[in-house]
């Protein structure tokens, strides 16, 4: 009985809603339009970089002290058509570290994470388009450096790439 009291009463609000001054618009076909332009445009703004979140936990992860290790690490200003590759080594990278704050019990052993599986989720979402080019290099060909290089040059690629 409270329950069915309870949907009554939500209904009654929704009808007072859309019949209020505030929704005259929405019963002409301009109204509609301008709705539904509002509603879209915030969306697309929100999705500008698939990278944002990885910023994120870069941007935590960046003064930790207690990450000591060597990583290849790519060049941020790479030719265009390698970005998805070197992206993919930074990502790959990344399980190394987290695989060494395993070992070590590093504070941001979650954030690395974090960073991972975001990013694997994005690759996962976005087939590999880019084929190998002559220009582009693996991984293991770029030069060892250590974390505090490694996450400002990942964070420049993010950059370049989110423009």
């Amino acid at each position: 009985q409270k329950t069915h009291l309870k949907s009554v009463c939500l209904q009654y609000q929704l009808y007072r809603l859309l019949n209020s001054h505030c929704f005259c618009l929405l019963k002409n076909g301009t109204g509609l339009i301008i709705f539904f332009l509002c509603a879209y445009v915030p969306k697309t703004e929100a999705v500008h970089c698939k990278w944002a979140v990885v910023l994120k936990d870069l941007e935590r992860i960046k003064t930790s002290k207690d990450i000591d290790v060597s990583l290849y690490t790519a060049n941020a200003d790479e030719d265009e058509e390698c970005q998805e590759l070197v992206m993919r080594c930074f990502f790959l990278e990344t399980e190394v570290m987290m695989q060494e704050c395993r070992i070590k019990n590093c504070s941001k052993t979650q954030d690395i994470w974090n960073i991972w599986k975001n990013g694997n989720e994005s690759f996962e979402k976005n087939k590999l388009t880019s084929t190998k080019s002559e220009k582009c290099k693996e991984c293991e060909e770029y030069e060892e450096k250590n974390f505090t290089e490694f996450v400002q040059n990942f964070v420049k690629v993010i950059q370049r790439d989110c423009k």
